[in-house]
C-alpha cells in the first residue's frame, strides 16, 4: 500500500523553498473518524494537509501548530493541531453536513466554510507566550486563504494548493495532496518567473496521486525546469496525542466546587476526545481523588 509522505526541497538554486504532501490515507482516516460527508471531507482534508505541512517545518520537535477556521457556513470551526514530523488531526464542527454540488459540478468547499470568516494560526515553540496570526478567509476554499494568510500575517507570499479527489458516488477519497512555494530572503524576480511559468501544472498533483502515482517522481516532472533539489522526507499521519492523564487535569481545571457537584449528582463522567471520538470514563473513584488532588493544589471555587 502507498504510504502518505512529506517531502521538503529546494528550487531555483535555492532560492524557494517547497513542502509536499500526499496524505490520502491522513484524509481517509479523517474521514473514517469522524464520518465526515463528502464537502466536509474536502474541507478537513485540505486544513488537516496544510497544517501537517506547517507542523513539518518547525525547528524544534516540542513545537506544535494550530489552525482554526472560523467561517460563516455550516461547517462552524474547522480546527487542526500539528505536531513534529507532520502528525495531525482535527474536527469539524458540523462533520456530517452536506451540500449539493455547485453548477460545475464540484463540492461546495466555499458554501460549507462560508464567508465572511476568519483563518487563525497558532504556533507553540515552547516560548512564554505562542505566536497567534490571523487573517480574513477570502474564498473558503482553503488553499487561496492559507496563501493569504502567509502573504498578509506573516509577510512570506506563497504557492498554496490542497486538493481531495473523492469518488462521486461513495465520497471514497482516491487521492489528497498539497504543495506549498515560498521565496527564500532576497529571492530574485527570475525565479519566481520560472516557478509562475508552472504553477498552472500544479493542479494535476492532486489528479495524478489519485490515479496511483507516488509524490517525488511527479514533483520531479513537475519541477523539471526548476533545478529541484530534495533535502528531507517525512511519513505524516493522522494522529491523536489524546490520554486519560490530560482528561483528568482538564478536570481538575474546572474547580473543586465543580467537581463537587459532578459526584453529588451524577457519581461519574465520561469525556470523549473531539479530535479522535475515544471516550474516557471516570468513575466516582476516580472523580474523588481528582478532587483530593484539585484541594492540594490550592484550587478555587472561582
Amino acid at each position: 500500500m502507498k504510504r502518505d509522505e512529506i517531502l521538503h526541497g529546494m528550487l531555483c538554486d535555492r532560492a524557494l523553498r517547497f513542502a509536499a504532501i500526499d496524505g490520502t490515507q491522513l484524509v481517509r482516516d479523517a474521514q473514517k473518524t469522524h464520518s465526515l460527508s463528502r464537502v466536509a471531507t474536502a474541507a478537513l482534508g485540505r486544513q488537516l494537509m496544510m497544517t501537517s505541512v506547517i507542523a513539518s517545518l518547525c525547528k524544534n520537535t516540542t513545537d506544535t501548530v494550530s489552525t482554526v477556521i472560523a467561517g460563516s457556513g455550516p461547517a462552524g470551526n474547522l480546527v487542526c493541531v500539528g505536531r513534529n514530523g507532520g502528525l495531525v488531526k482535527g474536527y469539524a464542527s458540523n462533520p456530517g453536513t452536506e451540500l449539493p454540488l455547485r453548477e460545475d459540478g464540484k463540492l461546495d468547499v466555499r458554501g460549507y466554510v462560508g464567508l465572511p470568516g476568519k483563518l487563525t494560526v497558532i504556533r507553540d515553540l515552547g516560548l512564554k507566550e505562542p505566536y497567534v496570526g490571523m487573517s480574513n478567509l477570502i474564498s473558503g476554499e482553503i488553499a487561496e486563504d492559507f496563501a493569504q494568510y502567509f502573504t498578509a500575517s506573516e509577510q512570506q507570499p506563497s504557492i498554496v494548493y490542497l486538493g481531495v479527489r473523492e469518488n462521486a458516488a461513495d465520497g471514497y477519497v482516491k487521492g489528497a495532496g498539497g504543495l506549498l512555494i515560498q521565496a527564500m530572503p532576497n529571492c530574485p524576480d527570475e525565479a519566481i518567473d520560472r516557478v509562475m511559468d508552472v504553477a498552472e501544472q500544479i493542479p494535476s498533483l492532486g489528479v495524478r496521486l489519485a490515479e496511483g502515482e507516488t509524490l517525488e517522481p511527479i514533483l520531479k516532472d513537475l519541477f523539471s525546469t526548476l533545478d529541484a533539489d530534495f533535502t528531507n522526507r517525512m511519513t505524516p499521519a493522522f494522529s491523536c496525542d489524546c490520554s486519560r492523564e490530560r482528561l483528568e487535569r482538564a478536570l481538575i481545571s474546572i474547580g473543586r466546587k465543580e467537581l463537587e457537584e459532578l459526584i453529588e449528582q451524577d457519581g461519574k463522567a465520561e469525556l470523549t476526545c473531539q479530535f479522535c471520538g475515544k471516550a474516557y470514563q471516570f468513575d466516582r473513584a476516580s472523580l474523588e481523588a481528582l478532587l483530593i488532588e484539585a484541594t492540594d493544589n490550592g484550587g478555587t471555587d472561582e
